[in-house]
């Protein structure tokens, strides 16, 4: 499962972009150039299929259409449209929205295909006689989804996850959060899974661990006297009886890097990484693509990142397909795969490392000039 393409308009730095996409892309591009707002797209469509979410949450948390909009586009409703692939057959969903005089977010159309078919074309009848009803996606409504359920379900399912540390060593920002994709209620989410799971994975978990950081001996989850979740982790020292260290002594890399092995062993849905290189080691950071691509072929898993790393991008393995480079210019942000610039072929196919390519093409311009300051 896992999408296959991805037209936006007027969304954010986008005018207009449609891209393939491949069960792995690495997302580059010089800063503010608009990786996490490309990956938003897809947490958008996700907030409005959750359960406990929807459309005008969805627009909400986004401090509403306007700050969706791109500042460059005059006119025009903001467009998100995928093509995806569920178990074999092709579905595509497309989303137009404008706002009203309240400034409440409103659909201009929506529609869902099946392959060839059209199961959902709205504005319907029901809609032009009731026009609250364009407050809603029928994404969002059960009574209404039953013909693309497995599509709704496949949104909600999408993961993102950006550990930030210090979040994840304060277990009390964790009150009244709940699955917080910077890791506030991370321990929870741990804590959460049922034990057999969570033993398994904490087993994996810390044998990876123990190649990055490796004094750790063991690795452990529990609570504290007021219920409170905690990871304890045992290192070898000097000492003979060395005591257990809890998640506010571990390191930064150690907890980032936690938290990546465990969204990546979390399910089968797409997942987006924003930098995940951040805080590791830059001989932990070489292996990250490998590791992704063995348990993306093992679950079918589609992953997205955003990366500046040269050395995460030194893996043989990476094809130019699967690198999308986002281009900023003063109107807007072109995105573009790697692939279809011929140099880029070429020098891929005798052998020179994607990053080695294509970083420099997404470099700032007159960065040097910082060396002045």
């Amino acid at each position: 499962m896992r999408f296959t393409r991805i037209k936006l308009e007027n969304w954010r730095n986008f005018l207009n972009v449609d891209v393939p996409l491949q069960r792995r892309i690495f997302l580059l591009g010089p800063n503010a150039s608009g990786k996490s707002n490309f990956l938003d797209a897809f947490r958008f469509l996700r907030d409005i299929a959750d359960p406990q979410g929807g459309l005008q949450r969805a627009v909400q948390t986004r401090r509403g259409i306007s700050q969706i909009r791109s500042l460059h586009a005059r006119r025009g409703s903001v467009v998100v449209e995928v093509g995806v692939d569920l178990d074999g057959e092709g579905w595509t969903y497309r989303l137009e929205l404008a706002q009203d005089n309240q400034r409440r977010p409103v659909i201009v159309r929506e529609t869902v295909r099946h392959g060839e078919t059209m199961v959902l074309d709205r504005p319907d009848e029901e809609d032009r006689n009731d026009e609250s009803r364009l407050t809603q996606t029928h994404l969002e409504q059960v009574s209404a989804n039953k013909a693309f359920r497995d599509l709704q379900e496949f949104f909600a399912r999408v993961r993102y996850l950006h550990i930030v540390p210090q979040l994840v060593r304060e277990p009390d920002r964790s009150v009244g959060r709940s699955r917080d994709p910077f890791g506030g209620d991370f321990l929870e989410q741990l804590a959460g899974t049922p034990k057999k799971t969570l033993d398994s994975r904490l087993r994996r978990i810390r044998e990876a661990l123990r190649v990055a950081v490796p004094q750790l001996k063991e690795l452990e989850l529990g609570r504290d006297e007021r219920g409170v979740a905690h990871l304890k982790g045992l290192y070898e020292h000097w000492r003979p009886k060395a005591d257990w260290q809890t998640e506010d002594q571990f390191s930064d890399g150690t907890l980032r890097l936690l938290g990546l092995l465990w969204v990546l062993l979390d399910g089968n849905a797409p997942l987006l990484l924003e930098e995940p290189e951040l805080s590791l080691h830059p001989e932990v950071v070489r292996y990250i693509p490998s590791m992704m691509a063995r348990l993306s072929r093992k679950s079918g898993r589609q992953i997205l990142v955003s990366t500046h790393s040269e050395i995460l991008l030194s893996d043989p393995g990476i094809a130019p397909e699967e690198v999308l480079l986002l281009e900023p210019s003063a109107a807007d942000t072109k995105v573009r795969l790697a692939s279809e610039d011929e140099q880029v072929r070429t020098l891929a196919e005798n052998g020179l490392p994607i990053g080695e390519i294509v970083l420099p093409m997404t470099a700032p311009r007159g960065a040097q000039q910082l060396a002045l300051l």
